[in-house]
């Protein structure tokens, strides 16, 4: 299955950067650097096929926060909330892939609520949850398809509104 065709990822923005990762350990690595950079109110939507990394990009961004429990993949009970084990921001973690209603649907899992004091990371979001932010980072991935063993994925992360103007995403690509 294709991931819903984002313009807005593709467009260049001042804030994109683009990286090659070659392995499903390099994707987990970049969800622990990135956390790095992510506070409380901060909102990261992730696109990609299915299989593409979403959920260990994720995983790695819980270990990079600090969070509790075994980060995996949210889709049958659409969001679980893992708790700071150090202080820092919840992270809540959103599958949006089941969700048809866009906003509406969104609005019963509270996400507002959540959203300024936790990390809020949503799968499938694109259509979905951009009107809970006008900051928002945007993350693209594209794997090989097909019958093959190339663990590749090219990465796209755009940041969007003045919080990721100067977040340092570009120190992510060192």
């Amino acid at each position: 299955m294709e991931a819903p065709h984002s313009p807005a990822a593709e467009t260049a923005h001042p804030s994109a950067v683009r990286l090659t990762l070659a392995s499903p350990e390099q994707t987990q690595e970049l969800g622990r650097r990135l956390a790095k950079l992510l506070r409380p109110g901060d909102l990261v939507m992730l696109t990609g096929e299915l299989g593409a990394g979403k959920t260990t990009l994720t995983r790695g961004l819980g270990e990079g926060l600090g969070v509790r429990g075994a980060v995996t993949s949210p889709t049958f009970v659409i969001a679980r909330v893992h708790p700071s084990l150090v202080g820092g921001p919840a992270l809540v973690h959103v599958d949006a892939y089941r969700l048809g209603g866009g906003l509406d649907e969104m609005e019963d899992l509270d996400l507002d609520v959540s959203l300024p004091d936790s990390v809020v990371v949503v799968e499938w979001g694109d259509g979905k949850v951009e009107d809970l932010s006008e900051d928002r980072l945007h993350v693209v991935i594209h794997r090989v398809v097909g019958n093959t063993d190339d663990d590749r994925r090219r990465i796209t992360l755009t940041g969007v509104g003045a919080r990721w103007a100067d977040a340092g995403l570009a120190g992510l690509s060192a």
